[in-house]
């Protein structure tokens, strides 16, 4: 984007699921600041600041619902944050993802919007998972990642690899849940995010001053009985039978890879019906 074209006081705007929320970093009973939030301070003249995203939220709901709201606020940027939930469910569907993150990026670009998108951290670096489910997990976090990286080379974005984002997997950056950021994991991102943001342009300053109140272990208890705990049950009625089928159907691939051992991935056999140069989907895939 050229800096002729920045404006001082842009409209900012957040679409996504609860990683685009603030969940993780509650600042007041049912009021979350997030990453956004940070940076929505920091603009040097200032923001006009939306966030239109929703925990639980899938890519469809974002390329339809969501981006129906955003669009009207005609966005100087826009950050879309999606893909966590996507991969929670059975009918995980990357081609999907990918097809619903063209058409938000091309509808964002067309008002001539800067795009902000930031692929998945490693869960497996702070969750202990039976490991079967650690591998189907690690596979689609990586499948998004994938799809990420390819709308990244279809189009002009800010793309955040947040892996790369020095000691972005320390647990003093993350929520209780360790599914979430937690204020200090969002502070960092935030600042990650504007100092790209200033390389092409934007008026920001990098956040710069993070006051956390230690959370005792009390609290702690009480968060998980209070909100973990209903949490967890009530996704159990959702997830748990997919778990399980998905941790079948692992248990065959590795038994069918023992018997005939395949020398290429095929749980990213989708990358081929979206590239077809195979130097690029090593590119995709690089972590």
């Amino acid at each position: 984007m050229s800096l002729y074209l920045v404006r001082s006081h842009p409209t900012f705007a957040v679409i996504g699921d609860s990683a685009a929320y603030g969940t993780g970093d509650e600042i007041a009973p049912g009021q979350f600041r997030g990453w956004a939030g940070f940076l929505s301070d920091n603009f040097r003249d200032g923001c006009d600041y939306f966030n239109f995203s929703r925990p639980g939220a899938k890519s469809t709901e974002v390329a339809t619902i969501q981006l129906d709201k955003v669009l009207k606020q005609q966005p100087d940027i826009c950050a879309v944050i999606v893909g966590g939930n996507d991969i929670l469910r059975n009918d995980f569907d990357p081609i999907l993802l990918h097809k619903n993150l063209q058409y938000i990026c091309r509808s964002l670009l067309e008002i001539g919007s800067e795009i902000v998108m930031v692929e998945l951290h490693d869960p497996l670096q702070l969750l202990k998972l039976p490991k079967l489910i650690a591998r189907v997990l690690n596979k689609r976090v990586n499948a998004v990642n994938a799809v990420y990286r390819k709308i990244a080379l279809e189009f002009d974005v800010v793309s955040i690899k947040t892996r790369k984002i020095p000691t972005v997997h320390q647990k003093s950056n993350w929520h209780i849940d360790r599914m979430h950021p937690g204020p200090a994991g969002h502070f960092l991102l935030a600042r990650f995010i504007a100092e790209k943001l200033k390389q092409r342009g934007w008026a920001i300053n990098l956040p710069a001053v993070l006051n956390i109140r230690e959370t005792s272990k009390k609290e702690k208890i009480l968060w998980l009985l209070r909100n973990g705990t209903p949490w967890f049950l009530k996704r159990s009625l959702d997830l748990l039978p997919a778990a399980i089928f998905l941790m079948i159907v692992e248990a065959l691939k590795i038994a069918k890879d023992f018997v005939l051992p395949s020398k290429e991935n095929q749980e990213l056999d989708f990358l081929y019906q979206i590239e077809s140069d195979p130097a690029v989907i090593q590119q995709l895939l690089a972590s």
